[in-house]
């Protein structure tokens, strides 16, 4: 093969027992009397140790004839093999790579003291990875995965670059790092205790009390922690992980289960720290919080489960900005086909369709001292997204279930119930099935084209198919519970924070589907969701929530985009305006011009001129 070229074999989609080595069968080089594609116990010998399997595939990547040959991507019946150009201005020394035929990622972020440095991209790209390493729980092993070099070796393929002095002090004990895991939903898997007790034992600044404010888990600082919600452990891991004494601290993902007000609190909070010298590098995938938070930028692209290449830092506007339009200019690089486009969508256009659902005036307490929900009269419209925002514990899921007709209201009457396909907040899924039947059990339309087209297409479901429920990473979960809520037949789809877990890119996709679903089959969906730049795309009349999160929550009517926004924004203390250049959602920075100028106009959710 090239030397720019590499091939990656997905090993849980290996199955040599049902096919017939179709790849090594129809190889040109197998076919000339080389091994290029053999099993791995004729590779290795009897005596190796197998990912996998002795019987699944390994492919020489000496012998191999790169992309432009792409006959055993095409004979594989199982979507099992990629192979890929590399991008030519890459060095020839990967970072790191997992093993044979495995994910290889190209470049580390370079930390910054001080700052707070931002890594976007998409999932399966390589950022989690580059993360471990900098905390050193990876040793990077320079693609070497069969004779692994030594740390001397390693700081010599970095001397004279700007990791060079980080890597150093990393070996030689002198950095300390403390890192945040992306998926705190496993936090109770290792430890069994109370939130206070789990902030104690890692308080070494002293500081634990004062985040527990900031950061508003007060009410849960005596509770176990396998008692937790998702919003809960998102606060404690961040909080276990900010009174650390560390040089450097890794946080990945801040945002998921978070709403948006948490977010801009979480993303103050981490920018106020990095002025007292704390350094830190953040992967996030809401662009928004990104861009509040964030000093700089690197860029994270490649074939998600092939290869990542992370880019010198950019400016975090800079960043965003280029991975939006899907070209990176310093790179001369085309990442993507098209651009994400903010302009033409949001705030749309208040439509009038017909009413799907009248609601009258509501309330519901869950007793005398418990939390207590008010609702204003109201309708849902048929053909429509409504959009519904407000903080965590306010009463959005209540008010679900009222209309499902399983809550009866204390006061007013509200006969019509709905049939509602629900997507919950938080997704477990521990069924031993295959994604394929899963979703097969649950609609006759599986496989028919038009199912494929408008569902399983756009969020991205084909490569997964054969894989387990159990086996699925946090986001492949997401898309699969958003086309099961999707595939039901009901009169109102219900999805509780889609976005969580979804990169960028995904997200959007996650979008369209909902759209498109609800505009051709004249369906209509609520979407609860904290992501601006989701809720910006997808909604058509937005439903706000206000209150005291767990005492008490009020639900306003269903208002047009504008009106709406600018009441929850307002709330919130945050104004948005429109990037000049992509049109994309941007946070203003407190106290600044625009902001105050947005603030004495009213005008919190962009200016009147920025929605043009």
């Amino acid at each position: 093969m090239a030397d720019d070229s590499i091939a990656v074999v997905d090993l849980d989609r290996c199955q040599p027992d049902r096919c017939n080595y179709e790849c090594a069968n129809f190889c040109p080089p197998n076919r000339t009397g080389e091994e290029c594609i053999v099993t791995r116990e004729e590779r290795h010998g009897d005596d190796e140790y197998y990912a996998g399997g002795p019987d699944q595939i390994s492919i020489s990547e000496e012998l191999c004839l790169g992309e432009t040959c792409g006959i055993c991507v095409e004979k594989c019946p199982f979507d099992a093999i990629e192979i890929i150009n590399l991008p030519q201005e890459l060095d020839e020394v990967p970072t790191h790579r997992y093993g044979e035929n495995s994910f290889a990622l190209y470049g580390l972020p370079a930390p910054q003291e001080g700052r707070v440095t931002g890594i976007l991209g998409p999932n399966g790209i390589g950022k989690t990875t580059a993360v471990h390493i900098l905390a050193d729980e990876i040793t990077p092993n320079l693609g070497r995965f069969e004779d692994e070099p030594n740390w001397e070796e390693v700081l010599a393929e970095y001397r004279g670059t700007a990791l060079q002095e980080y890597l150093e002090d990393l070996q030689d004990g002198d950095v300390t790092v403390a890192r945040k895991p992306q998926y705190v939903d496993k936090i109770p898997d290792t430890f069994d205790g109370k939130t206070s007790e789990l902030l104690a034992g890692v308080d070494e600044r002293g500081v634990a009390d004062e985040l527990v404010e900031r950061l508003e888990i007060e009410a849960v600082i005596d509770q176990p922690i396998d008692t937790l919600s998702g919003g809960e452990l998102q606060r404690v891991a961040l909080a276990a992980t900010l009174v650390r004494d560390a040089d450097f601290y890794f946080l990945d993902e801040i945002t998921p289960y978070l709403d948006i007000g948490q977010r801009v609190t979480a993303a103050r909070l981490i920018q106020q720290l990095s002025a007292d010298d704390r350094s830190m590098l953040v992967v996030e995938h809401d662009l928004a919080v990104l861009d509040l938070l964030a000093d700089a930028l690197h860029v994270a692209y490649g074939e998600p489960g092939v290869f990542g290449v992370i880019t010198p830092p950019k400016s975090t506007k800079g960043g965003i900005n280029e991975y939006l339009h899907g070209y990176l200019e310093n790179e001369n690089m085309r990442i993507r086909p098209g651009a994400i486009e903010f302009e033409e969508h949001a705030p749309r256009t208040e439509g009038y369709g017909d009413t799907l659902v009248e609601y009258p005036a509501m309330t519901k307490s869950y007793g005398d001292g418990e939390f207590s929900l008010e609702i204003d009269a109201g309708e849902i419209r048929q053909n429509e997204v409504l959009g519904i925002v407000g903080p965590n514990g306010i009463g959005k899921s209540t008010f679900a279930k009222l209309l499902a007709g399983r809550l009866e209201p204390d006061e007013g009457s509200f006969d019509a119930t709905l049939d509602i396909s629900y997507k919950p907040q938080y997704v477990e899924i521990d069924q031993p099935m295959r994604v394929d039947a899963f979703l097969s059990s649950i609609t006759d339309d599986f496989g028919s084209s038009y199912w494929t087209t408008e569902i399983a297409n756009p969020l991205q479901l084909e490569r997964i198919m054969e894989q387990n429920l159990s086996d699925l990473s946090g986001g492949e979960r997401q898309r699969v519970a958003i086309a099961a809520c999707l595939s039901k037949e009901a009169d109102l789809y219900l999805l509780d924070e889609p976005s969580a877990h979804l990169d960028v890119e995904q997200r959007v996709l996650a979008t369209r589907a909902i759209r498109r679903y609800t505009e051709n089959h004249d369906k209509t969906a609520m979407v609860i969701d904290h992501d601006i730049y989701m809720i910006d795309l997808l909604s058509d009349r937005l439903q706000v929530f206000e209150g005291t999160p767990a005492e008490r929550g009020h639900a306003g009517r269903p208002m047009g985009m504008r009106e709406g926004m600018n009441t929850f924004l307002a709330n919130l203390d945050v104004t948005f305006r429109r990037d000049e250049r992509t049109g994309r959602p941007r946070i203003n920075k407190p106290g600044s011009q625009k902001d105050r100028q947005q603030k004495n106009a009213g005008e919190y959710y962009y200016a009147p001129t920025d929605s043009n």
